[in-house]
């Protein structure tokens, strides 16, 4: 008699629905108001054993993945948004080949993967930069405000800027709005420049997120408020192996985070 496990044999993984509600359930997506579909976009192996997550669902990613002899991809950027070309051609197709071919599954959570409490990228953002959350401000209450973890002194823009630029291990761009030292701080990772008006009204004397547009430069230096803009993959690689870790230790599964470079 064979010892392998067959395809009904909890050996052989869990269950990709047990899978997909375990992240559903630890993240709500059903309380967010989104770009695209939060959840499992593209339906691969039945079974699940080993998740590799990472920050987009790139074709480096997925080949990374397949060459982990990963069962599932867990990803904050998706391969679907609202308002995209619905044509499976170029960068699409190959990346759906490859997903299909290898019967690999993929879940994709956007805003409930930055808004998560303990989990998120917002949460772990604030907990590599030494930041406590003390509130939430902005669209959804996706924008973290509070201030050091540590209790330390107040400290300059231009310190907090070198102290991004340590533990992020990028160049920041800083547009300085006063010399006077920062207490209270708001950050939301990613491409979240357009919350800066709302960190401005709840009292933040600096704001902290991926990137920045024209207008904020001119806001920062006459509201007086500074911003700092990390990099939108810098500040979103820690919230996806944080819940993929989280699920796949509940789970029984293996994991394992894969950072594919990106200087945007």
């Amino acid at each position: 008699m064979s010892s392998d496990p067959s395809p009904e044999s909890p050996r052989a993984g869990i269950a990709r629905e047990e899978v997909l509600q375990a992240f559903d359930v630890l993240l709500q997506p059903e309380r967010f108001k989104d770009y695209g579909p939060n959840g499992l976009q593209v339906e691969g192996k039945p079974f699940i054993r080993k998740i590799v997550s990472g920050v987009t669902a790139s074709r480096a990613l997925i080949e990374a993945a397949i060459a982990a002899q990963a069962d599932a991809v867990f990803v904050h950027h998706g391969l679907f948004w609202r308002g995209q070309d619905g044509r499976v051609t170029g960068w699409m197709k190959q990346r759906l080949a490859l997903l299909l071919a290898h019967d690999i599954n993929l879940f994709a959570y956007h805003l409930p993967l930055d808004a998560h409490p303990v989990l998120g990228n917002n949460a772990q953002l604030g907990d590599v930069l030494g930041l406590s959350a003390e509130g939430r401000f902005g669209d959804q209450d996706l924008g973290f405000l509070g201030g050091w973890t540590d209790g330390r002194e107040p400290v300059t823009a231009q310190t907090l800027a070198s102290h991004l630029e340590k533990r992020l291990r990028r160049p920041v761009v800083s547009v300085i709005g006063s010399q006077d030292a920062i207490k209270r701080v708001a950050w939301c990772s990613g491409g979240a420049q357009g919350y800066f008006e709302a960190a401005i009204a709840s009292g933040a004397q600096a704001f902290i997120t991926g990137e920045i547009s024209e207008p904020q430069a001119h806001l920062a230096r006459e509201c007086g408020v500074s911003f700092l803009a990390c990099g939108h993959h810098a500040t979103e690689r820690y919230g996806a192996p944080a819940v993929a870790g989280h699920v796949a230790a509940q789970l029984g599964l293996s994991h394992a985070f894969i950072d594919i470079e990106n200087p945007a």
